[in-house]
Protein backbone atom coordinates (compact mmCIF):
# COMPACT_ATOMS: atom_id res chain seq x y z
CA UNK A 1 0.00 0.00 0.00
CA UNK A 2 1.40 3.36 -0.97
CA UNK A 3 1.13 6.50 1.33
CA UNK A 4 1.24 10.26 0.48
CA UNK A 5 1.68 12.26 3.46
CA UNK A 6 2.10 15.94 3.63
CA UNK A 7 3.39 18.52 6.12
CA UNK A 8 4.41 22.16 6.13
CA UNK A 9 0.56 23.92 5.78
CA UNK A 10 0.02 26.86 8.35
CA UNK A 11 -1.04 30.12 8.23
CA UNK A 12 1.25 32.79 6.91
CA UNK A 13 0.48 37.20 6.23
CA UNK A 14 0.41 37.60 2.59
CA UNK A 15 3.80 38.51 0.80
CA UNK A 16 5.24 35.44 3.32
CA UNK A 17 6.67 31.69 2.60
CA UNK A 18 6.11 28.18 3.13
CA UNK A 19 7.23 24.99 2.24
CA UNK A 20 5.43 21.98 1.87
CA UNK A 21 6.87 18.45 2.34
CA UNK A 22 5.49 14.91 1.05
CA UNK A 23 6.83 11.87 1.64
CA UNK A 24 5.68 8.61 0.06
CA UNK A 25 5.88 5.48 1.52
CA UNK A 26 4.81 1.97 0.91
CA UNK A 27 6.99 -1.19 -0.12
CA UNK A 28 5.92 -1.41 -3.51
CA UNK A 29 6.90 2.60 -4.32
CA UNK A 30 7.85 3.80 -7.54
CA UNK A 31 6.80 7.28 -9.16
CA UNK A 32 7.53 8.29 -12.75
CA UNK A 33 6.04 12.10 -11.23
CA UNK A 34 5.08 13.36 -7.90
CA UNK A 35 3.23 16.82 -8.18
CA UNK A 36 1.10 19.40 -5.95
CA UNK A 37 -2.56 20.14 -6.91
CA UNK A 38 -4.74 22.59 -4.88
CA UNK A 39 -8.24 23.09 -3.65
CA UNK A 40 -9.76 26.16 -2.56
CA UNK A 41 -13.74 26.55 -1.01
CA UNK A 42 -16.39 25.85 -3.65
CA UNK A 43 -13.35 25.26 -6.94
CA UNK A 44 -12.22 22.60 -8.34
CA UNK A 45 -9.14 20.63 -7.53
CA UNK A 46 -6.17 22.14 -9.52
CA UNK A 47 -2.35 21.71 -10.73
CA UNK A 48 0.01 23.61 -9.13
CA UNK A 49 3.16 21.91 -9.92
CA UNK A 50 4.91 18.88 -11.00
CA UNK A 51 8.33 17.02 -11.39
CA UNK A 52 9.27 13.79 -12.98
CA UNK A 53 12.09 10.84 -12.54
CA UNK A 54 14.93 10.69 -13.76
CA UNK A 55 14.66 13.82 -15.79
CA UNK A 56 14.03 15.99 -12.99
CA UNK A 57 11.70 18.29 -15.41
CA UNK A 58 9.59 20.72 -13.80
CA UNK A 59 5.95 22.41 -15.10
CA UNK A 60 4.23 24.98 -13.32
CA UNK A 61 0.61 26.57 -13.52
CA UNK A 62 0.99 30.38 -14.96
CA UNK A 63 0.02 31.72 -11.52
CA UNK A 64 2.43 30.44 -9.48
CA UNK A 65 5.53 30.68 -11.87
CA UNK A 66 8.26 32.80 -10.36
CA UNK A 67 7.10 32.41 -6.78
CA UNK A 68 6.73 28.87 -6.58
CA UNK A 69 9.48 26.27 -7.03
CA UNK A 70 9.28 22.07 -6.70
CA UNK A 71 11.80 19.90 -5.61
CA UNK A 72 12.57 16.39 -4.73
CA UNK A 73 14.95 14.81 -2.15
CA UNK A 74 17.71 13.26 -2.00
CA UNK A 75 15.24 10.12 -1.50
CA UNK A 76 13.15 9.58 -4.30
CA UNK A 77 10.26 8.70 -2.58
CA UNK A 78 10.19 12.73 -1.25
CA UNK A 79 9.14 16.05 -3.10
CA UNK A 80 8.66 19.62 -1.91
CA UNK A 81 7.07 22.74 -3.06
CA UNK A 82 8.32 26.27 -1.95
CA UNK A 83 5.97 28.98 -1.74
CA UNK A 84 7.22 31.84 -1.93
CA UNK A 85 5.24 36.19 -2.33
CA UNK A 86 2.10 33.93 -1.08
CA UNK A 87 -0.99 35.73 -1.81
CA UNK A 88 -4.99 35.48 -0.03
CA UNK A 89 -5.74 33.83 -3.50
CA UNK A 90 -3.39 30.87 -2.88
CA UNK A 91 -5.23 29.74 0.11
CA UNK A 92 -6.37 26.07 0.02
CA UNK A 93 -6.28 22.41 0.43
CA UNK A 94 -2.32 21.25 -1.07
CA UNK A 95 -2.71 17.78 -2.10
CA UNK A 96 0.35 15.68 -2.85
CA UNK A 97 -0.04 13.04 -5.95
CA UNK A 98 1.96 10.41 -7.75
CA UNK A 99 1.57 8.37 -10.94
CA UNK A 100 3.90 5.52 -11.46
CA UNK A 101 4.04 5.36 -15.17
CA UNK A 102 5.95 7.82 -18.07
CA UNK A 103 2.78 10.58 -19.42
CA UNK A 104 2.85 13.51 -21.56
CA UNK A 105 0.71 14.85 -19.55
CA UNK A 106 1.68 15.14 -16.01
CA UNK A 107 -0.42 18.88 -15.37
CA UNK A 108 -3.70 16.07 -15.67
CA UNK A 109 -5.23 14.99 -12.43
CA UNK A 110 -6.51 12.01 -13.45
CA UNK A 111 -4.02 10.70 -14.33
CA UNK A 112 -2.65 10.24 -10.99
CA UNK A 113 -1.91 6.95 -8.57
CA UNK A 114 -1.99 8.00 -5.41
CA UNK A 115 -3.26 10.91 -3.36
CA UNK A 116 -2.55 12.26 -0.05
CA UNK A 117 -4.74 13.83 2.51
CA UNK A 118 -3.72 17.33 1.82
CA UNK A 119 -2.60 20.30 4.24
CA UNK A 120 -4.04 23.52 4.57
CA UNK A 121 -2.83 26.48 3.50
CA UNK A 122 -4.23 29.74 4.88
CA UNK A 123 -2.66 33.55 3.74
CA UNK A 124 -4.33 36.56 5.66
CA UNK A 125 -3.95 39.65 3.58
Amino acid sequence: QVQLVESGGGLVQAGGSLRLSCAASGRTFSSYAMSWFRQAPGKEREFVAAITWPSGNTYYADFVKGRFTISRGNAKNTVYLQMNSLKPEDTAIYYCASRKYYTDRPLELNLYDYWGQGTQVTVSS
